[in-house]
């Protein structure tokens, strides 16, 4: 197995080899191990210096990342557009030379618009990892993902995975179904025809308006919330039509064939695309997924920076 990584930024989960994933994953192993110890912080990343710039809101992402720097014992830097210059009308570019020039090492950074860390990375020397930008891609929430099937299964390789809701505007979505095809499952999408990208059919994947056809034929069901604020159009009728049709409820689960593993990458919506009781029931890891994220942040943030030394 390679021992580094082939990219210098992680940037989306497009362009990872399937053994750059492998590693990004058995290195998380490893950390998972340190997070389960009483003393719960190492010294890998002493006297390296990250920036959290988050342009966009966000909780678990930013808590995730900021938990796993802090574990490996780097300098973190917080950075939130709102209360920034960005808000006078300050460039990317001058935001980021100006506290780079602070001596960062690494850039974590969520962005409205996809392609922001592609940019960025053409610009600085700094690493940068992907937290989110737009609609595009969410690296570290399709490695978790996967993290969180092959810690349930064994492996990722021939699970059948459908991930359901608001495929359109959800950059999980498109990094998740990289992620699950380089590592050999199988992938559906299932939600509303307007809900579901006209390129779609260009990624190998199987396409499911029936939500009661797509959880018969899975292993794993990845519960995606609506993204009502990039939606410019209105895609279906009313949230309580499209919770009719596509919320998975305790009844329909229980009905299934087959025992179906529940995934969600968060925030719920309790009672639009799931209920409370699947969320909360045996067939969930939706809080291991939230565990798996600071294992997974911390493995990319380690490899990362091995070669800033």
């Amino acid at each position: 197995m390679i021992s580094r990584l082939s990219s210098k930024h992680l940037l989306g989960i497009k362009g990872l080899s399937k053994e750059d994933i492998e590693l990004i994953l058995s290195t998380a192993d490893n950390f998972k191990d340190v997070l389960n110890r009483p003393v719960k912080k190492i010294p890998s990343l002493r006297d390296v210096t990250i920036a959290n710039l988050f342009f966009e809101n966000s909780t678990r992402t930013r808590l995730s990342f900021e938990l796993a720097e802090r574990r490996l014992s780097a300098d973190v830097v917080n950075f939130a557009a709102s209360s920034s210059s960005v808000s006078k009308g300050e460039t990317l570019i001058d935001t980021v030379k100006n506290i780079l020039a602070m001596k960062v090492d690494i850039v974590v950074m969520r962005h409205p618009n996809p392609g922001a860390a592609v940019f960025l990375a053409k610009h600085i020397d700094s690493k940068i990892i992907n937290a989110g930008d737009g609609a595009h891609e969410h690296p570290t929430q399709a490695l978790l993902d996967a993290y969180s099937i092959r810690e349930k299964f064994g492996e990722v390789k021939n699970k059948r995975v459908v991930i359901v809701g608001d495929i359109l505007h959800s950059r999980v979505a498109l990094s998740n179904i990289f992620c699950l095809q380089k590592l050999g499952a199988e992938v559906m999408v299932c939600g509303p025809t307007t809900l579901i990208p006209k390129y779609i059919s260009s990624l190998n994947v199987k396409v499911e308006h029936n939500l009661r056809k797509a959880l018969e034929w899975c292993d794993i069901a990845n519960m995606l919330r609506i993204q009502l604020e990039r939606q410019d159009t209105k895609n279906f009728p009313s949230i309580r039509e499209y919770t009719m049709m596509y919320g998975l409820n305790m009844e329909m689960l229980r009905s299934l064939k087959n025992k179906i593993t529940i995934m969600h990458p968060g925030p719920i919506n309790r009672g639009v695309e799931i209920t409370s009781e699947v969320a909360d029931s045996d067939q969930s890891i939706i809080l291991n997924q939230v565990e798996n994220g600071v294992a997974i942040r911390m493995a990319v943030l380690y490899l990362l920076a091995a070669d800033t030394y």
